[in-house]
């Protein structure tokens, strides 16, 4: 089977920092793998509560998660902390694309590289929406 390759761009919109929490490690002493989609949620988050959306609103919709891609490149431990980069790009007419770099904040070293996809979605309607302009210009290219 093929490695999945992720194509991270130049420039990201958006940075936070997320410690690593005991709960994130796993058996083998390390951040576990289903901790860092939980890691990505939470910079996902961020990112929209930076400019003053959440999930359930985005311009008057909201958004759903169509699928993911996580690429690991390093362990990371209990105590340390994670720089998480965010771009969003890729826009169609009804989603878009975030990708993530994810180092440890003290060494750079990169621990993950990780993309979602992210469709606009009606919960009253339960069906897909179209991407809402504002949402589209606050991410230039």
């Amino acid at each position: 089977m093929p490695r999945i390759k992720i194509d991270l761009p130049l420039h990201f919109h958006f940075t936070t920092e997320i410690p690593i929490r005991i709960s994130d490690i796993n058996y083998g002493g390390h951040l576990g793998n289903d901790a860092v989609l939980s890691i990505l949620h939470e910079s996902r988050i961020r990112l929209l509560m930076d400019h003053g959306y959440s999930e359930f609103n985005v311009e008057g919709v909201g958004i759903i998660m169509t699928d993911s891609a996580i690429i690991y490149k390093s362990e990371a431990f209990y105590g340390e902390s994670l720089r998480v980069q965010i771009a969003v790009k890729d826009f169609s007419n009804f989603g878009c694309g975030m990708y993530y770099l994810v180092r440890e904040r003290e060494s750079g070293r990169e621990v993950v590289q990780a993309k979602t996809g992210i469709a606009f979605f009606n919960y009253e309607e339960r069906k897909l929406a179209s991407i809402p302009d504002q949402f589209k210009k606050k991410f230039p290219g």
